[in-house]
């Protein structure tokens, strides 16, 4: 039996579970096992959470969660246009994952079947479409309709890819800092929000570009 562990917390088992799959490089056998291993009863974890995967789900839900909550720490932030925010929102949440970029990396490259590795981005796509539907304009509503009626169901999904390539960039940068990553967030969002100007072509060229010389040249 596990010996009781006071203080045990949602977030400490989340960090527990992060420490256990970087130093083993493996998922712990069951909970049982990843409870003792920690010094705390199996119980307090059935608190928190249901099944070991469930963990997994939380890590990323975090990741946005409290994302979202420094960036609005800003005092200016409440004044952002959405533009602003997604880029803000795009630095700070890859700033971030870069924090506990070994983590992200291993668990996101682990099966080739890049669907499997994405289920444990479930709950964090809700919070992102969550985030993306509290900050939409009517300005940018309005943009949408000069081009053909969009729902704000498309603008959310249309986000969601943005935010893949941008990750799937992300991984992939072996830029110091990850600056690169930077820079293509700050393209890819521009074109985006130009796109909805109808006057696309300027910034889609630039990100043009850019991918073409960091995917192409470089290979």
């Amino acid at each position: 039996m596990a010996t009781k562990k006071t203080g045990i917390t949602k977030d400490k088992i989340v960090s527990m579970y992060m420490n256990y799959r970087l130093e083993n490089s493996d998922r712990p056998k069951s909970v049982y096992q990843f409870s003792k291993e920690n010094g705390f009863e199996e119980s307090l974890f059935y608190s928190f959470f249901g099944t070991l995967e469930s963990v997994e789900k939380e890590i990323f839900k975090l990741f946005i969660e409290k994302t979202i909550a420094l960036i609005q720490m800003d005092p200016a932030y409440e004044n952002y246009d959405m533009k602003s925010k997604l880029l803000s929102f795009y630095f700070t949440l890859f700033e971030m994952m870069s924090a506990n970029r070994s983590y992200v990396i291993m668990t996101l490259k682990e099966n080739q079947n890049q669907l499997k590795n994405l289920i444990q981005l479930s709950g964090f796509k809700v919070e992102f479409r969550n985030y993306v539907s509290e900050i939409i304009t009517d300005e940018v509503k309005t943009q949408f309709d000069k081009f053909k009626t969009i729902q704000e169901k498309a603008i959310k999904e249309s986000a969601w890819i943005q935010f893949l390539m941008i990750l799937k960039f992300w991984v992939e940068d072996e830029s110091p800092a990850f600056e690169k990553t930077d820079i293509f967030i700050e393209k890819s969002v521009k074109a985006s929000f130009e796109l909805m100007n109808i006057t696309p072509i300027e910034s889609l060229i630039d990100l043009g570009k850019f991918l073409y010389k960091e995917k192409i040249q470089h290979n």
